[in-house]
């Protein structure tokens, strides 16, 4: 029987289709349907992007589509776990998806690479978030440009209407704080869900308390419809979006209705204008022409969170590798403590420095200011 097997082995190995025993394994969960799809498919199309080895190891990624459902997103990182006992993780795509699994991965002591908004899946930090590993910029980054630019332009009042869960949640507590530190006054506070089809009643509150400018946090196709909502009722104000709306699909559905919206995100939005001097700017241009030869279409800042996800673990892998072999929880364990030990990883979106109190890492250079010009992304000069 074991010559039979070595026999068929030859063959396959003959006919170019042997089974690569890679000596990395990483899991990967995105949501590439649901209402997180617009999210989740440009990460999903740039799982074979990502470096497939790191130093002298190589490197498998099984990558697993949750829906947009938290219970799936469990069920994929246990599985992950315990049935393919992968070294890291990347994924899942959506917040609350994200913070319905970290305990999972704290358990079984295994590194998390979460593209997701919210800060709350690292801070405040925890026992368990310590295996946590953040490739978005954290919501203070964020939110302080945009409050800077409240401040610059007047604005005194502002509604606010931001997704019911950690997405919402975290950017209405770190806002509300900033807005109030400056002087500006939050009039209205409503929330919705991510696959409402009406927020009529929420944006008429809004609407009523006549605010400067209202500021949305949604992510995905979820950041438009309140947006439009309230142009069609006649709100003339400033628009806010967090860089949960920094995709083209932002621009598609929201049309003539999103003209002016101001917003923070990555230099990828608005690569043209970016001087070569960006650091990140040559790898978000190769990242972006890769995916593009792949898929036919240019990648939504959400794919280069995964794609960065690869860049951190392409970096600390060797290093945990010198430690302890792949496959052991020793392994495991020094991988989380060289993502931990990250200094100046140049990668698509910014520049990663993490500390054991700091698991995003980005400074300043991983934000601009954006608006909506001519149906297109410019930066704010």
């Amino acid at each position: 029987m074991m010559i039979k097997k070595l026999v068929a082995l030859a063959v396959l190995a003959a006919m170019g289709t042997a089974p690569a025993f890679a000596q990395v394994k990483v899991g990967v969960v995105s949501s590439s349907t649901g209402p997180t799809a617009l999210i989740g498919i440009s990460q999903k199309n740039s799982v074979p992007l990502l470096p497939t080895k790191m130093g002298d190891l190589t490197v498998e990624y099984i990558s697993l589509d949750d829906a947009s459902d938290p219970t799936q997103s469990v069920t994929n990182f246990k599985k992950l776990i315990t049935e393919e006992k992968v070294d890291a993780l990347i994924g899942p795509s959506g917040s609350p998806n994200a913070m319905s699994v970290i305990q999972f991965a704290a358990e079984a002591q295994t590194p998390m690479l979460a593209p997701v908004g919210t800060a709350s899946v690292v801070l405040p930090m925890t026992p368990e978030k310590k295996w946590v590993f953040k490739t978005t910029q954290n919501t203070d980054i964020i939110a302080s440009a945009l409050v800077d630019h409240m401040v610059k332009t007047g604005v005194k009042t502002v509604g606010f209407m931001g997704l019911n869960d950690a997405y919402g949640e975290d950017w209405l507590t770190v806002f509300g704080k900033m807005a109030q530190d400056k002087g500006i006054k939050l009039v209205a506070t409503e929330r919705y869900q991510r696959n409402d089809s009406s927020v009529t009643g929420q944006a008429l509150k809004i609407y009523a308390a006549k605010p400067d400018a209202v500021l949305i946090a949604g992510t995905g196709a979820a950041a438009v419809l309140p947006q439009t909502t309230l142009v069609k009722q006649g709100y003339k104000g400033q628009f806010y979006q967090t860089h949960g709306a920094a995709l083209p699909a932002f621009l598609k559905l929201g049309g003539k209705e999103v003209e002016g919206t101001i917003l923070a995100a990555s230099l990828m939005l608005v690569l043209d204008e970016i001087p070569a001097t960006h650091p990140s700017k040559a790898i978000a241009e190769d990242y972006i022409k890769r995916y593009e030869a792949m898929h036919g279409q240019k990648p939504a800042t959400f794919g280069a969170n995964v794609y960065d996800a690869g860049l951190l673990l392409e970096k600390a892998v060797p290093v945990a590798a010198a430690k302890a072999k792949p496959g052991t929880p020793e392994f495991r364990i020094a991988l989380r403590d060289a993502l931990e030990q990250t200094k100046e990883l140049v990668a698509t979106q910014g520049v990663y420095t993490m500390t054991a109190e700091d698991h995003s890492g980005f400074d300043e250079r991983g934000r601009e200011l954006i608006t909506v010009k001519d149906g297109e992304w410019r930066l704010v000069k």
